[in-house]
């Protein structure tokens, strides 16, 4: 299916949150700079605008708590009312909410690891964020799921567990340690990257899985989606080295 034409996939709701698997290429938040281009605020005020209070949602972003950048795709939550929206708020700023993400990034990485470097929005390139001096503390947490091969390059397979989130922390991490994501053309070089999408269509990043305390009953939630077809596809011409490592 065109990326495009996919729309967000509601995987759980009640009365005070939804929880989205959002496609690649949609943006998340409305923007001066999205002008023309379908957004997950759009289309949530155009579904649920009823559900989560007309027009006071656009008072709380439409009720959009957290982002994911506009290729990766997965799991965001999303809040109905503006009690909700303020508690899942606190949890991530108090790093209580656990999120785990699928990459595939160049090279081959140790089994698990931790990256603890500051993440800050590049000086001489305003748009791109980098591990600088003065950034914004960052810890992202990884472990090696495969490795695999195509035309005599390796590749790593990995669960990422962010526990901050900067903006674009996970690539600019990876990259910090000198094993890109594939597809990457902000962070991977445009060459590279050019080569990577000739057979990966976008960058290799997913928000797979998501875990925090439900705002109402204060019970511990999880919710979960696959990798998408377009992914999955990818590991498919790729040749397997080592898979399911402990």
């Amino acid at each position: 299916m065109d990326q495009l034409k996919q729309k967000p996939v509601v995987i759980y709701q009640d009365n005070f949150l939804l929880v989205l698997n959002k496609p690649p290429n949609w943006i998340v938040n409305r923007a001066q700079t999205t002008k023309g281009q379908r957004t997950v605020q759009d289309w949530i005020e155009e579904n649920f605008s009823r559900l989560c209070g007309g027009t006071n949602l656009k008072l709380f972003r439409s009720g959009i708590v957290h982002r994911l950048d506009k290729d990766t795709s997965g799991i965001l939550l999303i809040a109905k009312t503006k009690k909700t929206f303020e508690n899942l708020q606190a949890q991530f700023k108090k790093r209580q909410v656990k999120k785990e993400y699928r990459a595939l990034v160049h090279g081959i990485l140790p089994l698990s690891d931790k990256i603890t470097a500051p993440v800050g929005r590049l000086p001489w390139a305003r748009k791109k964020f980098g591990v600088l001096p003065g950034g914004r503390e960052a810890e992202t947490e990884f472990k090696l799921m495969g490795v695999f091969e195509k035309d005599g390059e390796k590749f790593s397979l990995v669960q990422v567990f962010p526990k901050t989130g900067r903006t674009h922390q996970i690539r600019v991490h990876f990259r910090y340690l000198g094993y890109p994501l594939v597809a990457d053309f902000t962070y991977g070089g445009r060459k590279r990257a050019r080569n990577d999408q000739k057979w990966c269509p976008r960058i290799f990043l997913h928000a797979q899985k998501i875990g925090f305390f439900h705002p109402q009953s204060g019970k511990w939630q999880e919710c979960e989606v696959e990798l998408p077809k377009d992914l999955k596809d990818v590991l498919e011409v790729l040749e397997p080295i080592a898979n399911n490592i402990s």
